[in-house]
């Protein structure tokens, strides 16, 4: 049995209260905080797929909105209230959640707030990072600069990332991903775009491509929650 619940808790002083939903599967092992990309929110089907498929593993999940999305806005905060939000997630689901072990990230700009968050200062009791799609550079701007903080993160991470993604050049992600420590965990998905989606010549669904990405953030948290 999973149980969803609807909360709401304070991103910043500034912005007042965001949405946050908590997917709890009876079996749960480990606690995933799930930050949402630019362009959607937290109801988003494709954050939906992934907390329910995630439940199905024994991850628990809790997904919420920035300010900008809570307001209905288009543009993101300016990242210093990003990276405050997602501090005050982060102190959120542990609150809701005693006694898991604590996980964060997020899709594109969510887990790169999150990495970013972690750098300047370590998120209390999170063990370690979990991205779907790091945003590494804009499209059609192959760099590496936005990678540039990770060697301050500190913690396990773990990359899911598509071959296809004009977001994330993979022969640039990986430089900077050796020298970080600990060392990171790469799993890339042949054809995939930044959002996951795979040709039908793949011979793949979409779906299975989920199920993949989330079977992979589930074991390798529980490897590094039993670490």
């Amino acid at each position: 049995m999973t149980t969803t619940s609807e909360h709401r808790f304070l991103a910043t002083a500034s912005s007042g209260n965001v949405s946050a939903i908590l997917v709890r599967p009876r079996d749960v092992r480990t606690l995933y905080v799930f930050a949402h990309g630019a362009g959607a929110g937290m109801r988003h089907a494709f954050m939906e797929a992934v907390a329910e498929r995630l439940a199905g593993a024994g991850v628990a999940s809790f997904r919420y909105n920035f300010p900008y999305t809570e307001a209905g806005r288009g543009a993101p905060n300016p990242a210093p209230v990003l990276m405050k939000t997602v501090r005050s997630a982060v102190a959120e689901a542990a609150r809701l959640a005693p006694g898991l072990p604590l996980f964060a990230g997020g899709k594109s700009m969510g887990g790169r707030m999150t990495s970013l968050a972690a750098a300047e200062e370590p998120l209390p009791g999170v063990r370690g990072l979990a991205f779907f799609g790091f945003p590494l550079h804009a499209p059609g701007r192959a760099s590496a600069a936005r990678g540039a903080h990770l060697t301050d993160v500190r913690l396990p991470m773990l990359f899911l990332q598509g071959t296809r993604d004009k977001l994330a050049d993979l022969d640039l992600l990986r430089p900077p991903l050796a020298g970080v420590r600990p060392p990171p965990s790469l799993h890339v998905v042949e054809g995939a775009d930044h959002g996951f989606h795979v040709p039908k010549r793949s011979g793949r669904t979409d779906d299975d491509v989920l199920d993949e990405l989330c079977a992979t953030l589930a074991t390798w948290s529980e490897d590094v929650a039993r670490g």
